[in-house]
């Protein structure tokens, strides 16, 4: 058992620290990692099931968090990228610089538009001002249910909507952290950004 101590650490460490302890593995093996805050207990299950692992978690006390990765088939691990793999990404619940009221019609047509697209894409990230998009209230949210039915991965940074106190107002998609927006960007074959 490899034990990952992530007490004290923000986003994207614990998650960053859980990768390379999976990444270290030679043979099936179990992952215990430890965190402090809600965000970063939530990350790390995510990232264990991506990987390939079977996670189980526990509340230890206030601020005190357990996850178990088991990595039974550390064949799991392997990173594969999607062939055109295509992202958008959205930093700000505008689009463009001058008027933030032409700013926020044109980020819906923006979104409005990226549905329309014949092909559409793999993944959307959402982060600063951006997370204000995917939760209640947005004018994008029928676009954004709409692509995530036809498979499109909607990801929020956890941290951005901790951040706006808009974490509980998630309408859509999942929350994530930097370290998975960062590998995505990088996995990326076609980045789009308004």
């Amino acid at each position: 058992m490899i034990k990952v101590n992530a007490i004290g650490d923000v986003c994207p460490t614990p998650v960053i620290k859980t990768k390379k302890a999976i990444d270290s593995l030679t043979k099936a093996d179990v992952v215990e990692v430890l965190v402090d805050n809600e965000t970063a207990f939530e990350n790390v299950q995510k990232f264990g099931k991506e990987a390939g692992g079977s996670v189980s978690a526990e509340v230890l006390g206030e601020k005190e968090y357990k996850i178990v990765i088991d990595m039974k088939n550390i064949d799991h691990k392997e990173e594969k990228k999607a062939e055109n793999n295509t992202i958008v990404v959205i930093d700000s619940d505008v689009m463009g610089t001058g008027n933030d009221e032409l700013g926020k019609v044109l980020i819906k047509g923006f979104v409005y538009a990226v549905s329309q697209l014949e092909n559409l894409p793999n993944k959307i990230l959402f982060y600063n001002g951006g997370a204000t998009l995917t939760c209640e209230g947005s004018d994008a949210l029928e676009d954004l249910h709409f692509m995530a039915e036809n498979g499109v991965e909607i990801l929020t940074c956890g941290t951005c909507l901790d951040y706006y106190h808009i974490k509980d107002k998630l309408a859509v998609g999942s929350v994530t952290n930097m370290y998975t927006i960062v590998e995505a960007m990088d996995q990326a074959d076609k980045i789009i950004k308004p």
